[in-house]
């Protein structure tokens, strides 16, 4: 930890099980151990410098969505804001602080479950070039922004390195199965729409997110993270205007800085200046303010 900023971490004597961009996942036997990290990435590239406290946001935001929707959409959570460590991350309690959550060993499904309610990114793309997105007709007319006439499910593979691929339906039925296909997507829809109305009172628009769920002895339960800045676009409701890109809340600062370089967006990215990173930090904390009504 350099600045009070993360960005690698190992536990002696606890076994890690993955790096990811973000998180370090170690094994706890019974259960999972997921640390956020503050590391960031842009164009699939993870930055040398990251993004101080970026880890406590995304790990507060999930427990938030959690504690919010878990009365209808079961999770996989063991831990909750505030509760002690157990004895063996006793030692490691300064540095776990508010990035780390302890989970149930679920079975990840192998699609990543894409929500869209409005027009953004690799469905803007598609829709110009063919008015559908990922293969869904849309009526003309619709501009970059748009909200939809209703949000689609869109879901998509996963990917250990570079983009996920967006696939049909029929598609991602075929890799975990008709009924479990159909029931991450009812899960997605009602997860969606909750949040969506949720945010919009306090001034966020959730123009996407990607949810993930695992099995767990035949139930299908949320998990990884949930509705935060890296997972899903939120835009201020208070800037939106259809027929441009939208400022939002989370690596746009370190996006819009990286297109101003001579860089090939490949590995190493650049060190990032101390504004961008101010700025990113600044949108993240502004981000979970906004949702929970409370400062972190």
């Amino acid at each position: 930890m350099t600045n009070n900023t993360l960005l690698s971490l190992d536990l002696p004597g606890i076994r890690k099980l993955k790096s990811g961009k973000v998180r370090e996942v170690f094994d706890l036997d019974d259960h999972l151990l997921f640390v956020a990290t503050d590391r960031i990435s842009a164009f699939d590239v993870i930055m040398p410098n990251g993004i101080p406290r970026k880890g406590e946001v995304l790990t507060q935001i999930s427990y938030f969505w959690f504690a919010q929707t878990e009365s209808f959409q079961p999770n996989h959570l063991m831990s909750r804001p505030g509760d002690g460590l157990p004895p063996n991350l006793q030692p490691f309690a300064e540095t776990l602080g508010r990035r780390s959550m302890i989970v149930k060993k679920a079975k990840p499904l192998a699609i990543e479950c894409v929500v869209r309610g409005y027009l953004a990114g690799s469905g803007w793309k598609e829709y110009r070039e063919r008015q559908s997105v990922c293969g869904i007709k849309l009526p003309s007319g619709l501009k970059d922004s748009s909200e939809l006439p209703e949000p689609l499910f869109t879901p998509a593979t996963k990917a250990e390195s570079g983009h996920d691929e967006n696939i049909p339906f029929d598609e991602a039925a075929g890799m975990v199965g008709q009924d479990i296909a159909q029931r991450a997507r009812a899960a997605s829809m009602k997860l969606y729409h909750f949040a969506r109305d949720y945010a919009r009172k306090r001034g966020i628009i959730i123009a996407d997110t990607k949810f993930e769920f695992g099995l767990l002895e035949g139930e299908l339960i949320l998990i990884d993270e949930v509705l935060t800045p890296d997972s899903s676009r939120f835009w201020p409701a208070d800037q939106y205007e259809p027929g441009k890109s939208q400022p939002s809340f989370d690596k746009q600062f370190v996006r819009d800085y990286l297109e101003t370089l001579d860089w090939n967006k490949t590995p190493p990215g650049p060190i990032l200046p101390a504004e961008v990173v101010a700025k990113t930090t600044a949108k993240y904390l502004e981000a979970y303010e906004r949702l929970t009504g409370k400062k972190l």
